[in-house]
């Protein structure tokens, strides 16, 4: 008698693509009034904490991190893959502690590092015919949620991780040439929060209401061109407004971006939010989910909520760079 096969010593491979049925007729009341109850609570929750900054932003941060990872793994589970759970979440945290004292070249240096602990890792484990999935899977976690969200702390200290640490050196210049305020980044990253959380905001209304020409059929079904368009513009018109109300409560910290640079940055954030969401949606899309999770009611999961962020604020960070480095020259 022949001893049973183990499924743990199989070959995993992934699940193939799989096709949804199109979501038939438009999300009920219910559903939008608990979408814009949650937004009403969790925008001004996260605002305050930008403003505070310090230790709490920080730990909120890694709480975002850590809860999009959670769901992103859960994710590539579906597809038959085995994420190294503990070292990626542990890396992902990481990320954000090295970015809060020290930079995003720090965190580009511990992305490397990271790389060859989920290696080593992997060399011990008795199953090595799943190593592919599971190396690739849990490295893109950590890259995906942890290193592009780690620009949300190089972004809130702009002034000091950024400005101070990267540009004026090249100079030898102070801030006050640039004129920007130590604090600079709480505007740069509520900018960036109003254009994003607009451009959607603005797509899912314009949509619903004018959409007729698909976006993306066979990822987001019900995304439209109308919704994408409207989004964009909602999203110009929610940052120049963010500039002008900053101007005229808190105009030291909006003093450095004038409404031209916060009109192109807000073109290229609201398409890069476009890009960031239909990314996550190809994601969901091929593991046969809906959403990445239900903690938000009425929005899904976290890593619904920070998709279209995860690409917008690193972009949002290195346009500062080369703005003020043109600036400077």
């Amino acid at each position: 008698m022949s001893d049973p096969v183990s499924t743990d010593s199989e070959p995993l491979h992934p699940q193939p693509p799989t096709t949804l049925p199109e979501k038939q007729g438009r999300p009920a009341m219910s559903e939008t009034l608990t979408r814009l109850l949650t937004a009403a609570v969790l925008i001004p929750s996260v605002v305050w904490v930008i403003v505070q900054g310090g230790l709490l932003y920080l730990a909120v941060v890694t709480a975002f991190v850590l809860l999009g990872q959670r769901e992103f793994y859960h994710l590539i589970e579906e597809k038959g893959a085995r994420p190294l759970w503990s070292l990626g979440l542990a890396a992902g945290a990481a990320l954000q502690l090295i970015a809060y004292v020290g930079n995003a070249y720090h965190a580009t240096l511990l992305m490397t590092a990271s790389l060859l602990f989920l290696m080593v890792a992997q060399l011990r484990k008795r199953n090595i015919t799943e190593s592919l999935a599971s190396i690739s899977g849990t490295f893109f976690g950590v890259f995906y949620v942890g290193w592009l969200m780690s620009h949300a702390i190089v972004l809130r200290g702009f002034s000091e991780k950024a400005a101070q640490g990267i540009l004026l050196p090249l100079k030898g210049v102070e801030l006050k040439f640039l004129q920007l305020e130590p604090e600079a980044g709480i505007f740069f990253f509520i900018f960036t929060l109003a254009v994003v959380i607009s451009c959607d905001a603005g797509a899912y209304f314009v949509g619903r209401a004018y959409g007729r020409h698909k976006l993306a059929p066979q990822i987001s079904p019900s995304k439209t061109l109308e919704g994408a368009g409207g989004g964009v513009l909602c999203g110009i018109a929610a940052g120049l407004i963010c500039k002008a109300l900053f101007d005229q409560f808190w105009p030291s910290l909006s003093l450095s971006l004038g409404f031209m640079a916060a009109a192109v940055f807000g073109l290229v954030l609201a398409l890069v939010g476009v890009v960031g969401d239909l990314v996550e949606s190809l994601l969901k899309r091929d593991a046969k989910l809906k959403d990445t999770g239900a903690l938000l009611p009425g929005m899904g999961g976290v890593l619904d909520r920070i998709d279209a962020l995860l690409l917008a604020i690193p972009v949002m960070y290195y346009m500062l760079l080369g703005y003020f480095f043109v600036r400077l020259n």
